[in-house]
């Protein structure tokens, strides 16, 4: 999508278009959702190929305030952290010697979907973008091979990042569910003459007795 068909939440509908009720409704609805949610900041990205340095920074936003709105994101107070993460999801579009803000952005759009609460988390969404990038990477080479073998490769490697992916999202699913985790407590009602035993019952012949 270009930057003059991006869409900026309240031009959805151009002017003297006709639309069904199935689509004013589904506009309506995606307005909606783009109100209740929290966008992910769009970052400026400037990575200096000697000194390995990168500048995070953040349209009509201070510097200062770029970092700050990005830590956000990642669930982090940890500028160490955030520091290394960054450089990683700023190489994660790198070709040649260029940095490619549409893919890093893509990225912590991912992370802002995900929402983590830490930076096991952070680091757990991150992958998942990353992933799912080279998933659709390989899935692209693989209408385009032109022999059974770079067919093969292609399919294994496609296969495998699907798998992947989806291992993420359920170790995600059981590490944030360890927070909710419960305690069963059963309630065991003795009446008056009864016994209440406590632990494993053994049972053996009819000359032993009754444990």
């Amino acid at each position: 999508m270009s930057k003059t068909q991006k869409d900026n939440g309240n031009d959805l509908l151009t002017k003297g278009s006709e639309l069904t009720e199935a689509e004013i409704n589904a506009v309506a609805d995606l307005r909606d959702r783009k109100k209740t949610r929290v966008r992910a900041p769009d970052i400026n990205l400037d990575f200096d190929e000697d000194t390995r340095r990168l500048t995070v920074g953040h349209k009509g936003k201070d510097p200062t305030v770029a970092c700050a709105l990005a830590m956000h994101e990642l669930g982090t107070a940890d500028y160490r952290f955030f520091e290394g993460v960054m450089d990683q999801v700023a190489t994660l579009g790198q070709q040649d010697s260029s940095v490619s803000e549409t893919a890093s952005n893509f990225v912590m759009s991912v992370v802002a979907g995900v929402k983590p609460q830490d930076e096991i988390e952070a680091m757990l969404a991150i992958q998942m973008g990353a992933i799912h990038q080279a998933t659709m990477l390989m899935a692209r080479r693989l209408n385009h091979v032109k022999t059974l073998p770079q067919q093969d490769s292609a399919e294994q490697a496609l296969n495998k990042l699907a798998r992947t992916f989806t291992s993420q999202v359920e170790t995600l699913k059981k590490y944030r569910s360890k927070a909710n985790q419960t305690v069963r407590v059963e309630r065991v009602e003795v009446k008056e003459g009864g016994q209440a035993i406590v632990g494993n019952i053994h049972s053996g012949g009819l000359g032993d007795d009754k444990k």
